[in-house]
């Protein structure tokens, strides 16, 4: 079907609807014994409950500049920020799949790495009540997706999760530490999952060489040498990210690559 321009206007505004719930899931989610669903939306700095107007994703925010009606306090940027991005990506999902089961799926998909992102950098943990739900959803979501084939979501749970969990085991034998939570291992089993076994060559790849240099970043910044420790759940999101709306690319180079390293 043709994709209307009031298409793309309520995927986007849909979006940042969903993305203003996020917000709600990524404060209160960690914070145990706090529901998402109560109390209403309120200011995190007085506790004043917000009305209807003050709680329009994106606009508000612009309305009210950045600050509290009632406190004056600062509004974080990541408010904002995830709105916009969710609403992008439910965009480039309607752009990319058309009004589809398939949109419905990966729109569940990009909302959870959402989440997943920004918890993980706030608290360097990825809940399992994310990732395991979506593992199992993710496998049923490939019996009904026709761009994704059962026997490769599946063989992409066992191998996402077995990949890591080897990395993370190897690296405990050697330095006698953690070196990776579990969760960057479900979490891997989840796009696995999501994206088939297909993916997680580059999603590995791409996530380690993206996590390395900012790694190497933070060690020079924090001068803390090996003591140093970065969230590793973001890189693996963005590149499963990269690869869901960029797969063909991706493909290709990959290709390429081979052709001009291997000639035939």
């Amino acid at each position: 079907m043709d994709i209307t321009p009031f298409i793309f206007i309520a995927a986007f505004c849909f979006g940042a609807i969903v993305g203003s719930f996020l917000n709600v899931v990524i404060l209160r989610l960690p914070s145990e014994g706090e529901s998402i669903a109560f109390p209403a939306s309120h200011c995190t700095s007085c506790m004043t409950g917000l009305h209807w107007y003050e709680n329009i994703p994106i606009l508000s925010f612009l309305v009210l500049r950045g600050k509290c009606k009632h406190c004056n306090e600062k509004i974080s940027m990541q408010y904002p920020v995830v709105e916009l991005c969710m609403a992008l990506l439910s965009l480039a999902l309607v752009q990319r799949f058309g009004l589809s089961i398939t949109t419905g799926g990966y729109f569940l998909f990009c909302a959870a790495l959402l989440v997943i992102i920004w918890i993980d950098i706030h608290h360097q943990i990825i809940p399992d009540t994310i990732s395991l739900p979506g593992i199992i959803i993710g496998l049923l979501f490939s019996t009904v997706c026709p761009e994704l084939h059962w026997k490769d979501s599946l063989i992409g749970v066992l191998a996402g999760g077995g990949v890591l969990y080897v990395i993370a085991l190897l690296y405990f034998l050697w330095r006698k530490a953690d070196g990776m939570g579990g969760g960057d291992i479900k979490l891997l089993a989840m796009i696995g999952a999501f994206l088939g076994w297909q993916s997680l060559p580059f999603v590995i790849l791409a996530s380690s060489v993206s996590g390395s240099i900012v790694g190497l970043l933070a060690m020079i910044k924090q001068k803390k040498g090996g003591q140093t420790r970065i969230a590793f759940g973001p890189f693996l999101s963005l590149a499963a990210l990269a690869y869901l709306f960029f797969q063909e690319k991706i493909s290709l180079l990959y290709d390429l690559y081979l052709n001009v390293a291997f000639p035939v």
